[in-house]
């Protein structure tokens, strides 16, 4: 038995496309760690996509901004997740704050640089065995 006997070749073929997504607002997460916002204006065979309106959602404990890209064009191998955003609806949680571009590059500093600070105390206790 067919375990897709329901569908039609149509239906597979466009449960599979990104042409569903046409002109509605995604969210791509990008290998780097990235989150794109963006209209979904095209796309071909190697998931390549082109956003329009596209923003960078950088998001930094409760703080975020977007950053505003423009035409953003997003090659295919970079793509991790691509998921549609419910238009009219809170992408958010209440709690998280939005901030200037400024705001969140400092923000982002900070972060990286205790993670530095922390690398670096850990390197310096290697040394005692706590097991």
């Amino acid at each position: 038995m067919n375990p897709m006997s329901w569908a039609t070749p149509d239906d597979v073929l466009l449960s599979t496309s990104l042409a569903t997504y046409l002109d509605k607002k995604l969210i791509v997460l990008l290998r780097d760690g990235r989150k794109l916002l963006g209209l979904l204006r095209s796309f071909d065979q190697f998931a390549n996509v082109v956003l329009e309106g596209a923003c960078e959602r950088v998001i930094v404990g409760d703080l975020y901004c977007d950053v505003s890209l423009g035409l953003y064009v997003i090659r295919g191998e970079n793509v991790v997740l691509i998921g549609e955003l419910e238009s009219g609806k809170e992408e958010l949680p209440p709690h998280m704050a939005c901030v200037s571009e400024a705001e969140i590059r400092k923000a982002q500093r900070a972060d990286r640089e205790s993670s530095d600070l922390k690398g670096t105390m850990r390197k310096r206790m290697e040394f005692l065995d706590f097991d």
